[in-house]
Formats: C-alpha cells, sequence, structure tokens
C-alpha cells in the first residue's frame, strides 16, 4: 500500500486572495511502501480536497523526483476526487491529473462565485436537525409558559395579596443568579443528550410538584393572613420546587439556544444562524401568547383545580414527546450532539453531582463563570444585553401597567399596548436577519441599541413634560416605548448571534449561564429599587435609570466597534465592517 503527500490551500468562500505559488515543497509523491509491493493500488484511495477562491500556479516537478526504480502506474488508473459532503456548497470535483498531459498538476480549481457565496451562508449545516429543534422548543416552551402563566394566576386567586407571588418570583431570580453558573458549567463536561434529558425531568417533576401543592392549597387551605400562609409546608415545597424548576427551564434554553442551535445552524453560515435565533425568538413570543390565553381561556370556564389538572396532564404527555424529538434532533443531524468525554471530564462531573461540596463546588462554579466571562472576546456585547434587564419602566410589564392604570387609562387601552409590543417583537425577529444579510451582524447590533435609546429618550421627554393624561402625548408616549421594542428584540437576536460566534462550544454554556446570572442579579437590583421607590409619582426616576441603561449599552457597544482589537478583527474576519476598514486601510 502507498502513502500520498498532498497539500491543498484553504482560502475563505468570502474573502479572494492573491494568487499563491506552490513551491517545490508541495509536491505529490507515490512511494511503494516495501520493495516486494508489485503494483501501486490506489482504487481504494479516497482523497479529499477542498479549495475555494485560490489561484494556483505550479512549476514543473524536478526531474530527480521521477520514479526510476518504482513500479509504473497502470494506464487505466487515476486519482478519484470525491466531492465533499459537509460544510461546503459547491464541491464539484477537479482533477489532480489530467490524463491528456499527465505531468500537469491541479488544472482546475472550483471557485464560488459571489451568489453561491450567499447561498452557503444562508443554507444551514444541519437543516432537518433544525427543523427537529424548533418542534422541540415549540413544544416544550408551550407548557413551560403555560404553567408560567398559571401558577401566579392560582395564587392570584388563592390569596388577594402580591406578597405570595412575589416571594416565589425573588426565589426564582436568586436561584437562577446561584445556580446557573454551575449548571452551565456541568453541562459543559456533559454529554449533550443526556443532560438534556435530564433537564427535562427535573423540569416535569418540579412542575408537578408545584401543581400538587397548589391544588392541596385550593382544596384545604382557607383565607389566612400572609405571614401564616407563607410560613405553611406547602408554600415552602412551592417556592423550592418553583426555583428549581426555573434553574432546569432557564438551562435547557441556554443548550439550546446558545450550543444546539449554532452546530446545527453552523458557525460559519451567519446568514443561517440569524434566521435560526430569529425563529427561536418568534416561537418563544408564540409560546408566551398562546399558552396565556389558552390558560386563561381554560380559567374563564372551568374551576382552577380543572385547569391545573389539565396542565398536570400537558406536563406529563410532553415529557416523552420531549425526549423522543431530542433523539431526533440527533439523529437526523448525523449525531452532531454526541460529544465524547474524557475521563478528566467524567470526574468533573462527578466532583460537581457531590451534595456534600454543594456551596464549595456553587461558589467555586461563580468564581470560574465569573473569570471566564470577563475574558471572553465578546464581553460588550454580552453586557449589552445585561445592561438592557435594567429597563424596567419604559417596558412592558407590571410598573408600565400600573402607571397606566393610576392615570385613569382605559383598560383597552392597555391591552392594545401590550399586545402592539408582542407585535413588534415579532416583526423584529423578521428584521434581523435582513439587516445581518444586508449591513452585517456588528452594524445590524448596533443600529438595534440605537434605534432603541432614540425611542426610549421620545417617551422619557414626553413624560416629563406631564401631559401623558392627555389623548395626543399619551398615544406618543406608547407608541414610542413599543416601536422601541423593534430595536430590544432585534438586538436580542443578533447579540445571540455575536456571543454564539465569539464563545467557544466547550465554554457555551458557562457562559451562557453567568449572563442570565449576571442578568437576574440586574432584574434584582430594580425590582429592588421598585420596592423603594414603590409610589408611582416616583416613576420618572425609574424611567431616568432605564433610559439611561439602554443608552448605556448602546455606547458600550458602539465604542467597542470603534476600537476593534486583533483578536475582534480575526474572529468577525468576514463581517463588512472590518472588510471595509481594511480595504481603506491596505489603499492608504
Amino acid at each position: 500500500m502507498g502513502m500520498l503527500a498532498a497539500a491543498a490551500l484553504l482560502a475563505s468562500p468570502q474573502t479572494p486572495l492573491g494568487p499563491r505559488h506552490l513551491s517545490d515543497s508541495w509536491r505529490l509523491r507515490l512511494r511503494p511502501a516495501s520493495p516486494g509491493v508489485a503494483a501501486l493500488r490506489l482504487h481504494n484511495f479516497v482523497p479529499k480536497c477542498y479549495i475555494t477562491k485560490v489561484e494556483v500556479e505550479v512549476s514543473n516537478v524536478n526531474n530527480e523526483e521521477a520514479f526510476e526504480d518504482h513500479p509504473s502506474l497502470p494506464p487505466s488508473c487515476s486519482i478519484p476526487v470525491v466531492p465533499y459532503r459537509g460544510d461546503v456548497l459547491d464541491s464539484t470535483p477537479f482533477p489532480l491529473h489530467d490524463r491528456a498531459s499527465c505531468p500537469s498538476d491541479f488544472e482546475e480549481l472550483p471557485v464560488l462565485s459571489e451568489g453561491e457565496q450567499h447561498t452557503l451562508a444562508s443554507t444551514p449545516a444541519h437543516p432537518a436537525g433544525l427543523y427537529a429543534l424548533y418542534a422541540s422548543y415549540l413544544f416544550g416552551n408551550l407548557v413551560e409558559q403555560l404553567w408560567n402563566f398559571a401558577w401566579p394566576a392560582a395564587l392570584a386567586i388563592l390569596h388577594s395579596s402580591l406578597l405570595p407571588v412575589a416571594i416565589v418570583g425573588f426565589f426564582t431570580k436568586l436561584s437562577v443568579f446561584i445556580g446557573a453558573p454551575i449548571v452551565g458549567k456541568l453541562m459543559d463536561h456533559f454529554p449533550r443528550i443526556p443532560m438534556y434529558t435530564a433537564l427535562n425531568a427535573v423540569q416535569v417533576a418540579t412542575q408537578l410538584t408545584s401543581a400538587a401543592m397548589v391544588i392541596y392549597a385550593l382544596r384545604n387551605v382557607g383565607r389566612a393572613s400572609t405571614t401564616a400562609m407563607v410560613l405553611r409546608p406547602w408554600f415552602i415545597a412551592l417556592v423550592a420546587a418553583g426555583a428549581i424548576e426555573r434553574l432546569a427551564g432557564l438551562a435547557l434554553g441556554v443548550a439550546m439556544e446558545r450550543d444546539w442551535v449554532v452546530l446545527l445552524a453552523g458557525t460559519n453560515r451567519p446568514v443561517a444562524l440569524a434566521q435560526a435565533n430569529a425563529v427561536l425568538n418568534r416561537l418563544d413570543l408564540l409560546c408566551e401568547t398562546i399558552g396565556a390565553s389558552v390558560f386563561g381561556i381554560l380559567l374563564s370556564k372551568y374551576h382552577p383545580v380543572t385547569c391545573l389538572k389539565t396542565a398536570c396532564g400537558l406536563m406529563i404527555c410532553s415529557f416523552p414527546v420531549l425526549i423522543m424529538l431530542g433523539q431526533l434532533i440527533n439523529s437526523v443531524s448525523c449525531h452532531a450532539l454526541d460529544s465524547s468525554r474524557t475521563a478528566t471530564d467524567e470526574s468533573i462531573c462527578m466532583d460537581l453531582l457531590d451534595v456534600r461540596k454543594i456551596v464549595q463546588n456553587s461558589l467555586n462554579a461563580i468564581r470560574h463563570g465569573w473569570d471566564e466571562y470577563k475574558q471572553q472576546t465578546v464581553l460588550p456585547a454580552s453586557a449589552a444585553t445585561v445592561f438592557l434587564n435594567f429597563n424596567v419602566a419604559l417596558a412592558p410589564g407590571a410598573i408600565m401597567t400600573a402607571l397606566l392604570m393610576h392615570r385613569g387609562i382605559s383598560p383597552s387601552i392597555v391591552g392594545a399596548f401590550s399586545g402592539s409590543c408582542s407585535i413588534m417583537g415579532l416583526v423584529a425577529t423578521f428584521i434581523s436577519s435582513g439587516l445581518v444579510k444586508r449591513v452585517g451582524i456588528l452594524k445590524a447590533g448596533a443600529a438595534g441599541l440605537i434605534f432603541q435609546a432614540s425611542l426610549l429618550s421620545v417617551a422619557l421627554a414626553v413624560y416629563w413634560a406631564g401631559s401623558i393624561s392627555q389623548r395626543t402625548p399619551l398615544l406618543i408616549f406608547l407608541a414610542s416605548v413599543a416601536l422601541s421594542r423593534l430595536g430590544h428584540m432585534s438586538y436580542d437576536v443578533i447579540g445571540t448571534q455575536i456571543v454564539q460566534t465569539g464563545v467557544p462550544a466547550s465554554k457555551a454554556n458557562l457562559i451562557g449561564g453567568m449572563e442570565v446570572s449576571i442578568a437576574s442579579l440586574a432584574e434584582l437590583a430594580m425590582l429592588a429599587v421598585a420596592i423603594i421607590a414603590n409610589d408611582v409619582s416616583h416613576f420618572g426616576l425609574l424611567a431616568i435609570l432605564s433610559v439611561s441603561s439602554v443608552a448605556g449599552a448602546a455606547w458600550m457597544f458602539c465604542r467597542w466597534l470603534s476600537n476593534p482589537t486583533d483578536k475582534q478583527r480575526e474572529l468577525f474576519m468576514f463581517d463588512p465592517l472590518y472588510q471595509v476598514q481594511t480595504i481603506i486601510v491596505d489603499e492608504a
């Protein structure tokens, strides 16, 4: 059997390079393995050569390299080249030797046209796997959003005070802040499919536990004071189960949105990845709307216990479906989600799962996650996402609803405002992929942040003018906030893709979990401010803080773009922003 040594130059499918010359050291050598071999057999050898955007000039081979003492190749023997069936879209085979003129090398080299390059960037690496991922995300998120609406509604029926819901929400955010880093680290050192199965099992079990506690309270607990209610064993169990359920749900979201979708769409397919992120955001908004609507309709027609039992039935039925969809994603994507783990990784997993070291592991995970988070190349893009979580006033939510109701605004107008914000968020998911395709991912992210900060500044100016009780200023105020959701959701999609591009797969879950943890801390801080400044007259202060956070995010992101590092340029070397800068520098 012979040994073949060949070299092929790889060029970017987006950046054409100048002519490359192959020196005498780059040759094709065919030699028998031993003198006893009668003939060199190449019919079982399948080389793979991938060359795009390269012009090659090859000089003649030196005479001393001729095969003097070696057996000659049969006349019918040629070197086949099999088209590559991976990430390269145009893989037209090219002959290494032309049979008519044997000494010539690399006669034909395929070059991707500009249209083919755009097609490649828009084509997912595993389209069937992406469709299966969408189905899993839709089904799991629908049940989760239904439950996220069900438990606060049931607690509101059980007790008129907002304190029970606030306590559950507080400990939920606290559990995310503490537990997200260690869960992210565990996910980075554990096979994807088993971890996906385990997290779904934990989420469904805690959802059923929470539902059982609420059903027990609705059947057996009468009217009681707030203090007496929150100290009951069933409520403590509800708080614990709710915290674990939210942590498992966020871990599943991070895995799918930061890790799985990147593997299935392809890290070198920016348009395909942007489209996949946009689809996931659309599904999330759709599930949020449908889940709340379905449970609201059920609650208006049936007893709360019956509605909760229906939700439990959906949870139980969803578990086997989600497990099968997870296996389907892996199988139709050529097992792209399979991850081999070394003995070191297994020991890390066992150490992280040790209950006796839970506090130490949590602190170490937070410290390690913070160190990794600070060192990431795309830190300003991730920090901008965290800054946007400080905007709790000029956004659809409880604080905005309380302000409008206090000003005597009609509930129909409040409902129309919430619906328009959802519509703007859905429209933004369609706009984001088009922006990435037209101006590149970096400029698209800056445009989203600047657009949001500008419109929120208009809303703040209208509010401080003190005339939102009048119809025209009120409509301008609400329209500015609603339209700002275009920029918010656009950056939500684009910022996620920037982080996906800049964070290696081995740290995707750790850094993603740390970002969620810091975002939860930001929300806790703003909730604390809202609790202190609980009077509606202090809304202006909260609005100033909200606009300042969004403006700070836009300034930080734009400054990051204007002062790129070498590593940043290398990471986004195909983005139009840095390509234009490179051309200008070369011309100068």
